[in-house]
């Protein structure tokens, strides 16, 4: 019984480390059809040969763009983090003790001056863990914070869970429970941290919970699989001038060359000529929840072949029907905002990438965040007389079209007990009734406490008359909330046009997760003739998601895979992107098939996954799990085995392998795969514990 227990235990640890953002390595898989397959990888890769080495560092750029780099240096970017210092930490490194359930932890100088955790779980020994770096400065208005990192022999930098929020100045953590925040209290236990033991490293790396890529400036993390460890380097941690504009070094040799002044070619793209699309994913590599599609990013290499931001839908549903924030999320929901969708809005548009300060959309510097200047330069009528639109005293707070229409909202994941908000990047009109009805405190509520939403609504519509209403594709998706058969969700979710990426991707997202399964019968004409009309998307990620929901309903209609052949044939220098997004998606359907019990579907799906990218090892490790589930032992061991001939370095696999050998009896075999396993992951305690349990007499 102790080691069935044990087995359990250690199953829960990796089925939970299934999610998107899984890296992908390549093996053919046979298929018991008559169908044609699914065309392999064509070289399309448009990856730039972009290394570590062509970063030089901000400094490099002072000589001659001095101006700018004055303003980086004062802005937040400018002091986002760093090596542990008196001008950097603002958390009280004072030796008062913080007092948990099973331990007390100090933050404290040691005699060396350094700063430390000193961890005392009660009854064992003390351990003092070395702050290595930290991140943030307690800048973010609406709730700032710093945290902390500590270096690990494995060679990665790990986030530790003890962080400090400057306006309560308080020490707070992260619950398991739930994911929110609570000050540190004595009915927390160690344990009850969401990071301890620490496990959460930065930069993106797929064996690991990770920060990704965005609290410092070419942070690159890599595998040595020499010396069985990572290699974490990055240029800094405050956020440079090459994390916007790419590598420079290419750029000042040029420019230092003889000829410079006759080169069409500067060795770097000017960020002004950049798409609407294109600029905001410079930001978007930090400022946007998203999903890594493989590692390895650096600036300036392709941002959609790396990440995918609107894939978060799929998975976690982080926003609400109308795009503002559900759970958690950063500045990407402006995807969701009448200005990006019928208009040119980007960041840099209001803000000064240099200074982090405001600006209008001429690039005029403006006094403060809250100068209505931001909107009045695309919406100049609303300059000639303010107060007659907002109905408000001009220089009053409801003057402000940033209070009416980006107030600021807590993040719902984190709780109510510290202070996390954000301006609301949706840019919605206000709707009291509305928003109550999503659980959001509106924009009228914010001053007017005392006054009940129905007395609210009635006021705007006494202003306003009948509002605005939503973008058809939104109002589509909430009216599906409430349809049970599958036709009618179906016209109300697939939808190719008008266009609006955001919500045509959470529309598919609820179709797939909900109405649809694998190899359905005779699936409706018109429901293929919706998927096609969505797969000719000009959006990367709603294509990806339309094939996906063909190649899951309908894969085996011969009709519909030559369509998803010809989808492949032709995707060009998308393909890599596109293959990974269909992949990933199916492979997750298939985690959803398993998480309810559905062994068959998950099987079909995973197989369909392994059709786009035959070699992904993570895939091949959730269809041995499914195999596993299902009670196909012999195949779910040769399919482990198989992954691991893909990524013999990915300890999970080898820990998987263990399970399907001891579900089998085979326990000399699962010793092996553990020991094997602790070779790449050496602390991993439910391994151990499981493997001096079968060393056990």
């Amino acid at each position: 019984m102790m080691l069935v227990a044990a087995v359990v235990a250690i199953a829960a640890l990796f089925l939970g480390r299934r999610q998107l953002g899984w890296n992908g390595a390549r093996v053919a898989v046979e298929r018991q059809s008559t169908l044609p397959p699914l065309p392999a990888a064509q070289s399309h890769s448009s990856e730039s040969k972009i290394s570590f080495t062509d970063f030089i560092g901000a400094e490099a750029c002072q000589p001659c763009h001095a101006e700018q780099y004055d303003l980086w240096k004062k802005s937040t970017h400018g002091n986002a983090g760093g090596e542990p210092g008196q001008t950097k930490v603002i958390a009280k490194f004072n030796g008062v003790p913080l007092h948990f359930k099973d331990a007390v932890v100090v933050p404290a100088r040691n005699p060396n001056g350094e700063y430390v955790f000193v961890i005392k779980p009660n009854g064992q020994p003390e351990e003092e863990i070395k702050v290595a770096a930290i991140i943030g400065g307690g800048h973010m208005m609406g709730g700032g914070t710093q945290s902390f990192f500590a270096k690990y022999p494995d060679g990665t930098l790990k986030f530790l869970p003890f962080d400090f929020i400057r306006d309560e100045n308080t020490w707070f953590v992260q619950l398991r429970a739930r994911n929110d925040w609570a000050p540190v209290r004595r009915d927390i236990s160690l344990n009850d941290l969401a990071n301890w033991p620490p496990h959460r490293i930065l930069g993106t790396e797929p064996q690991h919970s990770n920060c990704q890529n965005c609290h410092g400036s070419q942070i690159f993390v890599q595998y040595d699989a020499t010396t069985r460890q990572f290699v974490t380097r990055y240029q800094t941690l405050q956020i440079n001038c090459e994390s916007c504009h790419g590598p420079g070094r290419r750029h000042i040799e040029l420019m230092q060359s003889e000829n410079a002044a006759q080169l069409a070619d500067i060795g770097m793209a000017p960020l002004s000529t950049l798409s609407k699309e294109q600029s905001l994913e410079v930001c978007f590599q930090c400022h946007a929840t998203k999903d890594a599609m493989q590692s390895g990013y650096l600036p300036g290499k392709s941002f959609t072949d790396h990440y995918a931001v609107k894939f978060p839908i799929l998975g976690s549903a982080p926003y609400l029907p109308d795009g503002r924030v559900r759970h958690f999320a950063y500045q990407e929901n402006h995807l969701y905002s009448a200005c990006y969708l019928e208009g040119s809005m980007t960041c840099v548009d209001c803000h000064d990438p240099h200074s982090q300060n405001y600006r209008d959309v001429f690039g005029n510097a403006l006094p403060g965040r809250f100068d209505n200047a931001q909107c009045t330069g695309c919406h100049a009528s609303k300059a000639q007389n303010a107060g007659a639109h907002s109905h408000h005293r001009t220089n009053s707070p409801g003057n402000s079209c940033v209070a009416c229409h980006m107030p600021y909202l807590q993040h719902q994941l984190l709780g109510t007990r510290l202070r996390f908000a954000r301006s609301d990047h949706s840019i919605p009109i206000p709707r009291p009734a509305f928003d109550a009805q999503l659980g959001i405190e509106n924009a009228c509520s914010k001053c007017h406490r005392e006054r009940p939403v129905e007395e609210l609504q009635a006021q705007v519509e006494r202003w306003y008359g009948k509002l605005k209403p939503h973008h058809v594709q939104v109002a589509n998706f909430m009216t599906a909330q409430s349809a049970n058969d599958f036709k009618t969700a179906a016209a109300l979710l697939l939808n190719a046009s008008p266009s609006h990426p955001m919500a045509q991707t959470a529309a598919l997202s609820q179709f797939v997760k909900q109405h649809l399964r694998q190899d359905m019968e005779g699936l409706d004409a018109e429901v293929l003739t919706r998927l096609k009309l969505l797969a000719e998307s000009n959006d990367l990620e709603v294509r990806a998601l339309a094939l996906v929901a063909l190649h899951a309903g309908a894969g085996n209609d011969r009709n519909v895979r030559a369509f998803l052949i010809e989808k492949l044939q032709t995707a060009g220098a998308s393909e890599n992107a596109l293959r990974r997004r269909w992949a990933i998606a199916m492979d997750y359907l298939g985690v959803m098939a398993g998480e309810r019990g559905d062994f068959k579907q998950a099987i079909a799906a995973h197989q369909k996954a392994l059709e786009i990218i035959p070699e992904d090892y993570a895939t091949l490790m959730n269809l041995g799990i499914a195999y596993q589930s299902e009670g196909d032992l012999k195949q779910a061991i040769a399919t482990l085995q198989q992954a691991l001939l893909f990524a013999p370095e990915q300890a999970a696999l080898h820990f998987q392998l263990a399970q399907a050998y001891l579900a089998a009896q085979q326990f000399s075999a699962a010793r092996a795969s553990l020991q094997e396993g602790l070779r790449y992951d050496p602390d991993n305690e439910s391994a151990k514990d499981l493997l001096q349990q079968l060393q056990s007499p």
